[in-house]
C-alpha cells in the first residue's frame, strides 16, 4: 500500500485564508503607493495597515448577498478598518486583485514544484550511475533491437527532467506578472507607479499592457508546462509497467511488507504507482486544454475563464506535486533484476547482433544489399529454429568465406555498445 501523502504547504497556497491574505496585501500596498503619490493621506494608510483584517466565514456570508467575492471581501475589511476604508480599492477593479493574487499563488506553487522536480532529478542521477553498465536489451516496436544499458534508460529520463526544470522555470517567469491598471487596463484612475510598487513588493513584474485581465496565454503556458512534466512522468510509468510484466520482469515497483496486489489472487504484485502516474497525467492534459480554451475572451474581458481556473490551477499544481512525490519514491526504491535482463538478452539467441554482423561484412568489401541478404537469411533461420545466430552464421560457408571465426567471436559481445557509455554520461553531466 502506498503511504498517504499530504503536502500542507501546497494545499495551503490554494486555501481561502492564503488567497484573502494576498488580496489584503495587494489592497494595502496599493494604498501605500497612492499615499506616496499624494493621492490619499498617509495617516489613513497607517490606520489601514494597523486595522485591516478579514474573516473567511464573514466574507462568505456577505457574498451570499452580494454574489461578488471582491465586494464581499472589501466590505468585511471595512468592518475592521472603519472610515479610512474608503481609500481601499480606490481606482481599482476586481481583476487587479484577482489576477495579481493568482500570479502570486501560481508562483508560490511553481516554486514548490521546482523543489520536487530537482529532488526527482537527483534521484534519477543517482540510479543512472548505479546501473550505468548494467546491460539489457533495447526494444523498438516492443521487439528486441540491440543491447543498451539500464543506466542509459535512466540517463534519458534524467535529461528530460533537466529540460523539465528549465521549462518550469520559464513558466514561473511567464506567470509572475501582476496588474493594477483599472477597469480596462488604461490607468485612467491610477498611476502606473501604483502597479510598479505593488508588483515589486510581491515579487512580480508589471504586465506591459493588459485589458481588464492579464492575458491567459500566460496561464495556458504554465499549465501546459505542468502537463508536459506529467507526460514525462507518464513515460516513465509506461516503461516500468512494460518492464514489470511477468514475461519480462527486468524491473519492478517496490512491494512493501504486508502490501496486497489483488483481493482475489494472493500472488499479484502490480505496477500500481506507474498506473496511477499514467492516469493522473491525463488530468493534467485535460486541464491544459481548458487553459488554452480560456485564452479567447470577449473584448477587454469576460469571466468565462474564472470558473475554470478555480478548478484547474489548484488541481493541476496539487496533482503534479503528488505525482512527483510518487515518481521520486518509485525510482528511489525501484527493484532492478540484472539476471532477468541477461536472460532476456539471450531470449532471441543472438539476433540483436545482426547489424554488427552486417557492418562487419560491409567493411570487408561487399555491398550492403548483399550483406543484408546474407545476415537476414541466417536470422530468419534462427527465428524459426532457435539455433543461435552465431551458429547459423558459422555454418554458412558464404559468410565464413568473408569473415573469420575470431572476428565472429568478437562480434557477439557487448564491447562495442559499452564503448561510448561514458561519453554519453559525460554529455548528460552524470
Amino acid at each position: 500500500m502506498i503511504e498517504r501523502y499530504t503536502r500542507p504547504d501546497m494545499g495551503a497556497i490554494w486555501s481561502d485564508e492564503n488567497k484573502y491574505r494576498i488580496w489584503l496585501e495587494i489592497e494595502i500596498l496599493a494604498c501605500e503607493a497612492q499615499a506616496a503619490l499624494g493621492v490619499i493621506p498617509q495617516d489613513a494608510v497607517d490606520e489601514i495597515r494597523a486595522k485591516a483584517r478579514f474573516d473567511v466565514a464573514r466574507i462568505l456570508e456577505i457574498e451570499e448577498t452580494t454574489k461578488h467575492d471582491v465586494i464581499a471581501f472589501t466590505t468585511n475589511v471595512a468592518e475592521y478598518v472603519g472610515p479610512a476604508s474608503r481609500f481601499i480599492h480606490l481606482g481599482m477593479t476586481s481583476s487587479d486583485v484577482l489576477d495579481t493574487c493568482l500570479a502570486v499563488q501560481l508562483k508560490q506553487a511553481g516554486e514548490l514544484l521546482m523543489t520536487d522536480l530537482v529532488a526527482f532529478r537527483d534521484v534519477l542521477a543517482r540510479r543512472a550511475n548505479e546501473f550505468k553498465y548494467t546491460t539489457c536489451i533495447g526494444r523498438s516496436h516492443g521487439i528486441h533491437a540491440e543491447p543498451t544499458t539500464f543506466g542509459l534508460k535512466l540517463a534519458l529520463w534524467h535529461q528530460e527532467c533537466v529540460r523539465s526544470v528549465d521549462r518550469l522555470q520559464r513558466a514561473i517567469d511567464v506567470i509572475a506578472v501582476g496588474m493594477i491598471s483599472g477597469a480596462v487596463g488604461t490607468f485612467e484612475h491610477l498611476s502606473p507607479k501604483v502597479e510598479e510598487y505593488v508588483c515589486e513588493k510581491l515579487g512580480l513584474r508589471p504586465a506591459p499592457v493588459s485589458t481588464q485581465v492579464i492575458q491567459r496565454d500566460r496561464h495556458a503556458e504554465y499549465l501546459t508546462t505542468l502537463s508536459l512534466i506529467g507526460a514525462f512522468l507518464e513515460k516513465i510509468g509506461v516503461e516500468i509497467r512494460h518492464l514489470q510484466r511477468t514475461e519480462v520482469r527486468e524491473a519492478e515497483e517496490y512491494f512493501s511488507a504486508g502490501q496486497k496486489g489483488s483481493s482475489a489472487m494472493p500472488h499479484k504484485r502490480n505496477p500500481i504507482i506507474s498506473e496511477r502516474l499514467t492516469g493522473l497525467a491525463r488530468l493534467l492534459r485535460g486541464n491544459a486544454m481548458a487553459a488554452i480554451e480560456n485564452n479567447a475572451l470577449w473584448h477587454e474581458r469576460d469571466i468565462s475563464h474564472s470558473s475554470v481556473e478555480r478548478v484547474i490551477c489548484p488541481d493541476s499544481t496539487i496533482t503534479l506535486d503528488y505525482m512527483l512525490h510518487l515518481a521520486t519514491g518509485l525510482i528511489d526504491r525501484l527493484l532492478v533484476y540484472p539476471e532477468n535482463m541477461q536472460r532476456n538478452l539471450e531470449l532471441t539467441h543472438g539476433l540483436p547482433f545482426s547489424q554488427t554482423v552486417l557492418l562487419a561484412l560491409v567493411r570487408k568489401g561487399i555491398t550492403r544489399e548483399d550483406a543484408y541478404r546474407l545476415v537476414q537469411r541466417n536470422a530468419m533461420r534462427t527465428w524459426e529454429t532457435k539455433i543461435p545466430l552465431k551458429t547459423t552464421l558459422s555454418d554458412d560457408a558464404e559468410i565464413m568465406g568473408i569473415i573469420s571465426s575470431s572476428e565472429l567471436d568478437e562480434i557477439f559481445t557487448d564491447k562495442a555498445m559499452r564503448a561510448n557509455v561514458d561519453t554519453i554520461f559525460a554529455r548528460c553531466g552524470l
